[in-house]
């Protein structure tokens, strides 16, 4: 079986700890709840993910890093995405995740709880009672205190000798940055002496060999003596191995220029990874202009303070460790230009997000996907930053509206309703952002299957941008009502609707992906009530003009309403080859409800008989439905009450249930709900380029599985 989870590969080899791990281990096989424990920069971290890599659960290691999240509302969220849930429902993270985890058996690693302690713990107990299969190994640098909590104390490494791990470690990381370098029997007692004074803490032992680029062992050893000196007692309060860290962590601040040091604190108004143009717009000024940046940050990097990375999905980009961020984060406070930083960083996230707004109806969407995914840390700092400065609140507003192409595009309906209803709250007024956000709001809303929600914010969007004369707002308020109208089967008024908002983008010059939507869900509606023609020259232009501007996410639905078009012509190779393709995109953008719509008519198909005169396979059938169901779980159940909007998965069943026996029926429809989000689409995208199935004993999922791309397989119902 593949392995599942998340875990980031090592970038660096890990030393020692062979007693820890062994006793991790254990734990693991005798506790749910095990949290190691330890001052910042001890290697609990490392340690927790190597554990991880060892353990072996049917259902994967999903790793969450909760150091970022400052909102402890967020905290199921964090969960949800980490575990690659899509939050599609109006439920809380908490339903979802006991829903998604009830059945499974896997680790939960939680790196970095000392924040969110009674958070944490409240949802980690909760998580353990509702699934019996689940494992969760924590750090903190102190106990969550939860019910059945083992902990596994982290100590520095041993430093007292030339063959301990602290030396180990040391040599090591020193020939990363000096490929010579080596214990000798000149150099041996500084490199002891070293080790021991820095109580052998990894993290400062890590920086000190990033020194070894600019200083000779001497030179650090005596710098490091003042260093002890200036910085002896931060905090009377403090243990003594965190000051131990601050001392190293000082020391590595004090070997920095004053352009470095002020880099450093400014780089702590980031959450997540940074780019450089965010850097440069972000902590430029005054002493530091924008043409100096890049020659700072890559002596940051050289100094190990910023760690530089080349993701092969996110590009190359940068990040600090925690411990390091904070420490930037308190020379940031006391240098009065935290709110500067602060507001500049949201306004680069702002309009990273309107040009992403802009780059979705474009050749490069999956692109823009993929940069506001890696930005997500960012954005919710920026959210975050604007829904608590006094002021600050419109812009917040205007930014939680402009993500709506994240929130709906790329799987976190339930995180966009979150901002979304809080910024509502927050900033009441006609303002123009203020309209959008109501549309906004509802269109999620609508998606989640809470029509009763969706109705009244969409009223008040349509009754707001009537008053205003906004016909863009209004356009966008008909339009999103009509979806409303189609989900509770009302399909003469959604018709309505669907037609008077396309005739109100006509009149504004609205070209985008929303517009494409409302053009398909007017086409499907047509289709639905049986007006065949103009519904089949509606999609064409659906369709044309996608390929003209490559846009995939609304011709994922556009193919849908094709196939289904197709079908009523009797064209079934065709209606098949556009089902794989509306398949094959929906998958790559874990957009759930048109993967589930592209199952269910993948379903419909498959009781009809194939192009190459084969009978219908009403096994397979039944297996896609299963499939279908076990998506549809994670989108929200008052969407799926429509009886029009899943009239294909309706026929189908009917169909099954009247030619397959129901006990191997309900056995194939097991099958499919069981399976992965891969491993459903693979059901379909086996499907040849002419629409064939593979035939009897050939499998097919497999294939199809390496055709998706995809590098691992989430639990039923996730989004990579």
């Amino acid at each position: 079986m593949p392995r599942r989870g998340n875990l980031p590969a090592e970038a660096t080899s890990f030393i020692g700890r062979d007693a820890e791990l062994r006793l991790a281990a254990r734990l693991l096989t005798e506790a749910r709840l095990i949290t190691v424990v330890g001052p910042g920069g001890v290697g609990k971290s490392r340690l927790v993910l190597r554990a991880g890599a060892e353990a072996r659960f049917p259902d994967g290691v999903w790793l969450a890093q909760l150091a970022p999240v400052t909102e402890a509302s967020l905290l199921g969220h964090v969960l949800v995405e980490a575990l690659g849930l899509v939050d599609g429902t109006a439920r809380e993270p908490l339903a979802v995740l006991t829903d998604a985890l009830r059945d499974q058996e896997l680790l939960l690693v939680l790196d970095g709880c000392e924040h969110l302690l009674p958070e944490a713990a409240a949802l980690v107990a909760a998580l353990l009672a509702a699934a019996p299969g689940l494992r969760v190994l924590a750090t903190s640098r102190q106990p969550l205190g939860a019910p059945g909590e083992h902990l596994l104390p982290l100590s520095p490494l041993p430093s007292d000798g030339p063959d301990t791990e602290a030396v180990r470690l040391f040599l090591q990381r020193a020939a990363a940055v000096v490929p010579d370098f080596a214990l000798t029997e000149q150099n041996r007692a500084q490199i002891v002496s070293l080790c021991h004074r820095l109580d052998g803490i990894p993290l400062a032992i890590e920086l000190a060999a990033g020194r070894l680029r600019a200083l000779s062992l001497q030179q650090i050893l005596d710098r490091l003596d003042d260093r002890f000196r200036l910085l002896a007692a931060p905090s009377r309060l403090a243990l003594p191995r965190h000051q131990t860290l601050r001392m190293a962590v000082g020391w590595s601040h004090e070997l920095c220029t004053p352009q470095e040091r002020l880099l450093w604190a400014r780089l702590s108004a980031f959450a997540g990874p940074f780019d450089l143009e965010a850097v440069e717009y972000v902590c430029a000024g005054g002493t530091l202009p924008a043409v100096e940046i890049l020659d700072v940050l890559s002596e940051l990097v050289d100094k190990s303070i910023v760690i530089h990375e080349d993701d092969p999905d996110y590009g190359p980009h940068y990040r600090m460790l925690d411990t390091l961020r904070e420490y930037g984060a308190e020379w940031l406070r006391s240098s009065g230009e935290q709110h500067r930083l602060q507001r500049r960083h949201r306004d680069w996230y702002l309009g990273l997000a309107s040009w992403g707004e802009l780059e979705w109806f474009s050749p490069r969407q999956e692109e823009t996907r993929r940069r506001a995914e890696r930005a997500h840390a960012n954005l919710r700092a920026a959210l975050e930053f604007s829904l608590t400065e006094p002021g600050e609140e419109e812009s917040g507003l205007l930014l939680a509206a402009t993500l709506w192409y994240f929130w709906v595009g790329c799987g976190h309906l339930g995180e966009g309703r979150h901002w979304l209803d809080r910024a509502l709250q927050l900033a009441p007024g006609a303002t123009a952002a203020h309209t959008k956000a109501l549309g906004v709001t509802g269109y999620v809303a609508t998606l989640q299957g809470d029509l009763a929600h969706a109705a009244v914010r969409l009223e008040e969007c349509r009754e707001l941008a009537l008053a205003n004369g906004d016909d863009r707002a209004l356009a966008y308020a008909v339009h999103r009502q009509g979806c409303a109208a189609l989900i509770g089967d009302d399909l003469p008024r959604a018709a309505t609707l669907f037609e008077e908002a396309v005739w109100l983008y006509e009149q504004v010059g609205e070209l985008n992906s929303n517009v494409l939507m409302a053009m398909f869900e007017l086409g499907l509606t047509r289709i639905l009530l049986g007006d065949l023609e103009p519904a089949g020259a509606l999609m064409d232009k659906v369709r044309h003009t996608c390929e003209d501007f490559g846009e995939q996410w609304a011709y994922a639905y556009g193919l849908y309403a094709l196939s289904m078009l197709s079908r009523h012509r009797g064209e079934l190779g065709t209606a098949r080859r556009l089902i794989r393709e509306c398949v094959r995109i929906n998958l790559r953008f874990r957009d759930l409800v048109g993967l589930a719509l592209g199952l269910e008519m993948a379903a419909l198909l498959a009781t009809e008989p194939s192009p190459d005169g084969r009978a219908a396979d009403l096994r397979e059938a039944s297996r896609l439905n299963g499939a279908a169901h076990g998506v549809w779980q994670h989108v929200g159940p008052a969407l799926f009450g429509s009886r029009t909007f899943r009239s294909a998965h309706a026929e189908s069943r009917l169909r099954v249930s009247a030619e397959l026996p129901e006990a191997v029926a309900a056995e194939a429809f097991e099958e499919g709900r069981q399976l992965t989000l891969d491993q459903a689409a693979a059901l379909v995208l086996a499907w040849d380029e002419s629409g064939l199935a593979p035939g009897p004993g050939n499998g097919g999922a497999p294939a199809a599985r390496r055709a998706t791309g995809a590098p691992r397989e989430p639990l039923a119902g996730q989004r990579e």
